[in-house]
């Protein structure tokens, strides 16, 4: 089977092909709640979308041709959206726009994108200065070089977006963090450098750009929704399946190499660590099930494994011994607070799992009850809880099942075929 394509490219596809100066065909581009959000918010700011099938041919604005809306955009649900979206609006001088989304959105911080914002010469205004309904004010601006104070793909795209209207911008990550942006911003001709940081990490620096160009992005198979099928075949007695076409940048296969540490058999081509160049890596990946054990995940880890970080908790309630999981409070501010719901949901299924304020710890007992997971409205708990489901005892009714067509619609079909 294969997977849905990949949702953090979808995104960054949708809004380099709005910057781009010549159409862009993007073709295996995502249908999903989110990514549909990020095609009408581009549609807004001036930029022409044309879907068919699963290709959405996108003609742009160009680099400095945003228009501002008469009402604010709505990004739905959609974070990766709220975060990158600004760093393009940024340099559109003397235009104003307004971010705003669902209940959800509206708990999640844009603080850590402010800041540098401001640093660069920008002014966003934000409720109570650092939640959505928000304001970015465009603004002539300058190079800064940035060091994250947390590690965050997200913030660092979006710096990294605004510094193409600069003589020079750089970004120091003290971890290493997926890198979408840069490989899609090379690959459209931006002046894109990345070296090792001295204390570890990355250090990355945009130039000046006059234009991009993309022509044709064809999006991978997304790591993170292939995940939730790969912790099924691991976790479920006798299975055997292949995933076809799957992303595997380094940088998202932070849950393989987990998987890996515990003893799971997941058989694929992995992009080496710290490989970097202008394409996507895709690979097709034979998982076997199998006796799994107890791991520590690191804080430098976290970046690199975040969204799959739930799966860790549920494969570690079929390992033997303890499975940990530290430094990963950014989970707290996710669709939910996805340590409290996580361990939460778990624990009513028969878990022996406890927080932690940045993580949790889970006792293994090779097994778990089943029973009933509330989804929060958070697709990756609603798509957990399926997967617990698949390899518990009793089952798992999944209440708000809908959740997961943020970033899976497809979800249900899938598994039910692997299940029959």
């Amino acid at each position: 089977m294969a997977p849905p394509a990949d949702k953090s490219i979808s995104h960054r596809a949708a809004i380099i092909g709005a910057m781009a100066s010549e159409p862009v065909r993007v073709a295996n581009y995502l249908d999903a709640a989110d990514t549909r959000s990020t095609l009408a918010a581009v549609r807004e700011l001036g930029a022409i979308v044309q879907t068919q099938a699963d290709e959405v041919l996108i003609r742009g604005c160009g680099l400095r041709n945003a228009q501002a809306p008469g009402s604010a955009i709505d990004v739905g649900n959609a974070g990766t959206l709220m975060r990158l979206l600004p760093g393009w609006l940024a340099f559109q001088p003397g235009a104003s726009f307004t971010l705003d989304g669902d209940e959800s959105i509206r708990r999640r911080p844009v603080d850590r994108i402010v800041e540098p914002l401001a640093l660069m010469g920008a002014r966003v205004q934000a409720r109570s200065g650092r939640f959505p309904p928000f304001t970015v004010h465009g603004q002539a601006l300058t190079g800064i070089d940035y060091e994250l104070p947390v590690a965050s793909a997200q913030v660092k795209s979006c710096v990294l977006i605004a510094g193409l209207a600069t003589d020079g911008t750089t970004v120091i990550e003290p971890i290493p963090t997926r890198d979408h942006t840069e490989r899609m911003l090379l690959k459209a001709g931006a002046s894109v450098v990345r070296e090792p940081a001295a204390r570890g990490g990355y250090t990355t620096t945009v130039g000046n750009a006059d234009e991009l160009e993309l022509d044709l992005f064809t999006v991978p198979g997304d790591l993170s929704s292939a995940a939730f099928v790969i912790a099924a075949g691991v976790l479920v007695s006798g299975s055997r399946l292949v995933l076809e076409g799957v992303g595997v940048n380094w940088t998202r296969a932070g849950f393989l190499r987990i998987l890996e540490r515990m003893g799971a058999i997941v058989v694929g081509e992995i992009e080496a660590d710290g490989a970097f160049g202008s394409e996507e890596p895709v690979a097709d990946l034979d998982v076997r099930s199998g006796s799994i054990e107890g791991t520590t995940v690191e804080p430098d880890e976290v970046p690199l494994a975040i969204d799959e970080l739930p799966l860790v908790a549920l494969v570690g309630c079929f390992a033997e011994g303890e499975t940990v999981v530290r430094g990963a409070a950014e989970l707290r501010v996710k669709e939910s607070d996805r340590i409290a719901t996580v361990v939460e949901g778990l624990r009513g299924l028969g878990a022996d799992i406890d927080a932690r304020p940045d993580g949790f710890v889970v006792r293994g007992q090779g097994r778990l009850r089943g029973g009933r997971l509330e989804a929060h409205g958070d697709h990756r708990l609603a798509l957990l809880g399926a997967v617990a489901g698949l390899a518990s005892e009793q089952g798992v009714e999944v209440v708000g099942m809908e959740a997961a067509a943020v970033s899976y619609p497809g979800f249900a079909d899938d598994i039910a075929a692997l299940a029959s």
